[in-house]
């Protein structure tokens, strides 16, 4: 007994120690084959949901594991047990548990408000909605505005057959798109107001670029709505006797504090850090998560029951999220050490292909940042480039600004290109299929994409890197 009471102190102490030379994943000792378990759970969520759903459905949090364990497993006689532990806290502590807080504060106070009234899925109130949320989404995030209008949505298009379409483009729109104008709207965009970005910088270097997607993407749908709405037979005809209210309005008013809970973090600096091996929690980081969980028991336990009844709010949504990005926070672990190796890394072609002797290729940033934020986390990728292109914000916003714009769009807009390009994205699309609508898989939304998307960040590339 004394043994194990003498091991559990050593081990406490060696997790909470603070000495100096903490350890280093060294990308460029890593071959391009440890990025094989990231890829299998991505192809993982694209195959196993059309050629076995029910498996899919009820052993995906399995499967999430079996590809961190297949990685963690050999990683540790590559590496060692020090490393591996390092890795795993820092992503874990700095990056996942932020992440999962925040999703899963806007997901339970989202699912509080109650959007009443006669709401009838015509083409005109489908546009006005995800206009809507595409507006609210740089300023209460993309996660937020998602949550909050996606069921008033799928609720005003219950009758239509048609409406898969609806639920593609407000997540190009309200969970991707809308969040390009602050460093609320998007965890990119928040990084690098962390690295020294000014807050408006995105609301003015965007705006071009954000309006040209928004108002293409609007009149594309629109005609295609209109199109689709116009095959629909049988629709009840509108009720307009009940007028446009909302329920569990106490909610906003949290959403506004998760707002205030993550200006906190950016704006609070009190030099406070608490170090769990080697990692190191800030306090105001800390203070933020507290907050935003105080906020979710508020929300559930003073929202009236019949409200998230009313929502069909489940669990389900959240949970399908949590278990699916811890599996890919782990398994992506070697792909970005080997991209912040540079030119000493495996993927060193990418990083040559956005430089040349007479500078920064613009163009190059914007689509290199945009397709790999379409499948690895678009925060660390951002970051990755960021550093690529010098690191130094005063730089990046003055004689580079062309360049930051391209990162920053790159990460924005081609989150939209995937289910798990943004972490709304899923949620959303789970949400829906909750809702009895048939979503299409990993590579049949990845098709919408590239018919729709792809051309206009052509026209993006053309017009302004």
């Amino acid at each position: 007994m004394k043994k194990i009471i003498f091991l559990s102190i050593l081990f406490l102490q060696n997790i909470f120690a603070a000495e100096a030379g903490a350890p280093h994943l060294e990308g460029a000792d890593l071959s391009i084959f440890w990025v094989i378990p990231f890829a299998g759970i991505l192809l993982s969520i694209a195959i196993f949901p059309l050629v076995a759903h029910d498996f899919w459905h009820h052993n995906f949090g399995k499967i999430s594991a079996f590809w961190a364990a297949l990685l963690l497993i050999p990683f540790l006689f590559k590496v060692g047990a020090s490393i591996t532990l390092y890795e795993v806290l820092h992503v874990g502590l700095l990056e996942y548990i932020p992440f999962i807080i925040l999703l899963l504060a806007l997901f339970t106070i989202s699912g509080g408000v109650q959007l009443t009234g006669s709401l009838v899925g015509t083409p005109l109130m489908n546009t006005a909605i995800i206009f809507v949320g595409t507006l609210l989404a740089s300023w209460m995030g993309t996660t937020g505005a998602a949550m909050l209008l996606i069921r008033p949505l799928l609720r005003a298009n219950k009758d239509r057959k048609h409406k898969v379409h609806v639920v593609v483009f407000f997540i190009f729109l309200v969970a991707n798109i809308g969040g390009s104008l602050t460093p609320l709207g998007d965890p990119p965009l928040f990084l690098g107001f962390l690295k020294g970005v000014d807050f408006f910088w995105t609301t003015t270097a965007m705006f071009l670029p954000m309006l040209f997607m928004v108002i293409s993407l609007l009149i594309i749908f629109f005609i295609y709505d209109t199109f689709q709405y116009k095959k629909e037979e049988n629709l009840p005809e509108p009720k307009n006797d009940e007028k446009f209210g909302v329920k569990g309005s106490f909610n906003l008013l949290l959403i506004l504090g998760v707002v205030a809970s993550v200006l906190l973090s950016g704006f609070w600096r009190p030099h406070i850090e608490f170090t769990v091996y080697y990692v190191h929690v800030e306090l105001q980081n800390i203070a933020r998560d507290i907050l935003l969980l105080l906020l979710a028991y508020i929300s559930w336990t003073y929202t009236a029951k019949e409200i998230r009844e009313a929502n069909e709010y489940t669990w389900f949504p959240i949970q399908e999220v949590a278990k699916l990005f811890a599996g890919i926070f782990i398994t992506i672990i070697p792909a970005i050490a080997i991209l912040k190796a540079g030119t000493s890394g495996a993927l060193a072609g990418i990083i040559n292909a956005v430089s040349s002797d007479a500078g920064p290729v613009n163009h190059m940033y914007f689509w290199l940042t945009g397709i790999l934020s379409s499948f690895l986390d678009n925060a660390p990728t951002y970051l990755v480039f960021f550093n690529t292109a010098g690191g130094d914000a005063q730089i990046l916003m003055g004689e580079l600004s062309n360049t930051l714009l391209a990162i920053s769009a790159g990460a924005v807009f081609m989150g939209a290109n995937t289910y798990i390009g943004n972490a709304p994205n899923f949620m959303v699309k789970s949400i829906a299929e909750s809702s009895g609508i048939k979503m299409p898989s990993f590579f049949g939304y990845f098709g919408y994409s590239l018919a729709i998307l792809f051309p206009l960040f052509l026209a993006v590339s053309w017009l302004f890197f």
